[in-house]
């Protein structure tokens, strides 16, 4: 019975996951100019992960997750074809960078709300809060903080850094992520990684 479960699962995620989405461009405000001091080390590993391909390494498990996922989204992404689009990006990102998911999830959840055009006060932007400066650095002509993949891959690539920098300690690292001293920021992220973006 469970394996008749999860194969129809497969099957109902499976035919969603074909259906793609075009989404409206939006054009973006002047650009930040990159602050001094930004790691080498850092500016290395995002300049690599814009030219990286793409596929989900475990389909099965990845189309589970999916079907998983996409419940819990549909209230506060109703539209099906672009919430599935989202999560499949989300969950080939994550892993590309090492990282579970589930917390790019909540970091999304906690940082833009899942709006893809969000921009913060101080000018970050799209689903992950990036600064446009990150653009210039990897020096991709007309591509933009608004675009799903951009956006993740950039967002995962420097918060996983962050991660291995502070030695997996996940509070310091989302400190140094959302560019505050406080614990709050950290905090916010922990509970809905809790309540909301828990791995079954």
């Amino acid at each position: 019975m469970e394996v008749g479960k999860k194969a129809l699962t497969s099957l109902a995620v499976a035919a969603i996951i074909g259906l793609t989405v075009t989404l409206p461009a939006r054009a973006a405000g002047p650009d930040a100019t990159e602050p001094a001091g930004i790691d080498p080390e850092l500016r290395l590993l995002v300049k690599q992960a814009a030219r990286e391909t793409d596929s989900f390494r475990d389909r099965f498990d990845g189309e589970v997750w999916l079907a998983d996922m996409s419940r819990r989204l549909a209230k506060r992404v109703p539209d099906p074809q672009y919430r599935v689009e989202l999560l499949k990006n989300v969950h080939y990102e994550a892993h590309r960078s090492g990282l579970p998911p589930e917390l790019v999830l909540s970091v999304i959840d906690v940082e833009s709300n899942f709006s893809q055009y969000a921009i913060s006060r101080a000018g970050a932007r799209g689903l992950m809060q990036v600064m446009p400066f990150w653009l210039n650095i990897i020096g991709k002509p007309g591509d933009s903080l608004f675009r799903i993949r951009t956006n993740l891959r950039l967002g995962c690539t420097i918060l996983k850094y962050y991660l291995d920098k502070e030695k997996g300690n996940l509070q310091a690292a989302l400190k140094r992520y959302n560019g505050t001293t406080e614990s709050k920021y950290a905090m916010q992220v922990d509970r809905v990684l809790r309540t909301r973006w828990f791995r079954q």
